[in-house]
């Protein structure tokens, strides 16, 4: 069955049909075309073309079609260019004539603009349900460890003490971002353009409102050239998957790094590491790897995808067939990638001893600084004479704690014994207890915050 070709001589050749035939992909929306074709013959009634009779064996045969699709016994023929045809000619094995008028007004154009919004409405709503549980365990994670010490980094180098918890909650707060603009994203993609037509509109009057309502939809599109043209809502989500990408990919890199027994702060679990083919001591953190490998995919489909609409004319163009593979590559991905990101962050065990033992007395030169800043120092001045101070033991080699404050006086009179508390790990993490510092009770907090923001944005 051909949903075309009436005015031509003669059948597409076979090398075009395999270049113009969508089913080995698109299928996967059968669900999402069966429903937006069920509401459609519903409003055909509504607007008085064709009536109940014809209206309930299309439904019937649909829900049929459904099934066999469910049940993995739909067969595909020749001439099954795509979904939509797929499914039309189903329908007319099954009811007849009836299935014939279900076209009217409606245009594959239209169709599968329907269809690919309900799917990625579909997958943006499962992938937020899979941030979310990435979300809880690592919150679940940092409560256990709001005062266990590590290092902190900037450029990769030792820079100031901060808790675990902390540093686990920095990838609660880029999944939240991640989250929002999911929900952004979607109210955006709630845009039903069925009704549109191939690009004119619709002839026969139907109530494009209330099938948009009844598929979902919060609204539907104010043009019919632009509606079925639009492909701004899978933009949208590829960039939302590259970015959720990045976040996973420096997670993955921080894994990486902390899991390196040069560092040994973490250990992956058995279930989520594995081994080499030739080195028995190996234990290599793979899934992160992956992880970082996976944001090099996810931005190159968001790259291919914005390449293909960049120089289209308006309404629709067949480059258009090109936006889905993309759109379920990332998606697929992600739907890999989380539960096994999510399981390592739920079963990875900190090496309390190490975090603590990697932590230098350099780290706390910042709070040497600020004890100068509280004497009544200008802090670019203390910043400068505790640089000078840090040359000084390590010229030495010893800790800054082992120079004697006569030492440390020759550098400046503001220096008193009460120096000393200052040298303390535990009291340089307490002091940072504003809103979003590494202090415990800060991110105690920060925790109490996230579950808040959690329950507030729960589906």
């Amino acid at each position: 069955m051909t949903l075309w070709g009436g005015a031509f001589k003669l059948p597409p050749d076979e090398s075009l049909r395999r270049l113009n035939d969508s089913i080995g992909y698109d299928r996967r929306m059968y669900a999402q075309d069966i429903a937006g074709s069920i509401a459609y013959a519903g409003a055909l009634v509504r607007a008085g073309v064709i009536n109940y009779e014809e209206a309930d064996a299309i439904v019937g045969g649909l829900e049929q079609v459904l099934e066999e699709f469910k049940t993995d016994t739909f067969v595909l023929k020749d001439g099954d260019e795509d979904i939509h045809t797929a499914v039309e000619r189903r329908l007319t094995e099954l009811i007849g004539e009836p299935a014939g008028k279900l076209h009217t007004g409606r245009s594959r154009n239209d169709q599968v603009a329907t269809d690919f919004r309900l799917w990625v409405m579909d997958a943006l709503d499962h992938l937020d349900l899979q941030l979310a549980a990435l979300q809880t365990a690592l919150i679940d994670r940092a409560e256990q460890h709001t005062e266990t010490l590590m290092p902190g980094y900037t450029h990769f180098q030792p820079a100031q003490p901060i808790v675990a918890g902390h540093w686990l909650m920095s990838y609660v707060w880029m999944l939240a971002r991640d989250r929002a603009r999911l929900a952004d994203a979607r109210a955006r993609t709630a845009v039903s353009p069925l009704g549109a037509g191939a690009l004119a509109g619709h002839p026969f009057g139907i109530d494009r409102a209330t099938l948009a309502q009844e598929l979902g939809f919060a609204s539907c599109s104010q043009n019919s050239l632009d509606a079925v043209a639009d492909r701004d809502f899978a933009a949208e989500a590829l960039f939302i998957c590259a970015l959720l990408g990045v976040h996973l990919s420096r997670l993955g890199e921080d894994i990486v790094i902390y899991s390196n027994p040069a560092l040994g702060f973490i250990t992956l679990d058995d279930r989520y590491s594995t081994g080499s083919s030739i080195m028995p001591q190996k234990r290599n953190a793979d899934p992160m790897e992956i992880a970082r490998g996976k944001a090099g995919r996810l931005v190159g489909n968001l790259t291919g995808l914005l390449t293909t609409l960049k120089g289209l004319p308006s309404s629709y163009n067949k480059d258009l067939q090109d936006d889905k593979q993309p759109t379920f590559e990332a998606f697929d991905t992600l739907d890999l990638l989380l539960p096994v990101v999510t399981a390592i962050v739920a079963t990875l065990h900190f090496n309390v001893g190490r975090m603590s033992a990697a932590l230098g007395e350099d780290l706390l030169a910042t709070d040497l600084a600020e004890y100068l800043v509280r004497k009544g120092m200008p802090f670019r001045q203390a910043h400068g004479i505790i640089g000078k101070v840090v040359r000084a033991a390590s010229d030495a080699e010893v800790a800054i704690s082992q120079l004697p404050l006569e030492r440390l006086r020759e550098f400046s009179p503001l220096f008193e014994a009460d120096v000393a508390a200052v040298l303390s790990f535990e009291r340089s993490v307490a002091a940072r207890d504003a809103t979003g510092g590494t202090a415990p009770d800060a991110v105690r907090r920060q925790i109490e915050t996230a579950r808040a923001w959690m329950a507030a944005h729960k589906r």
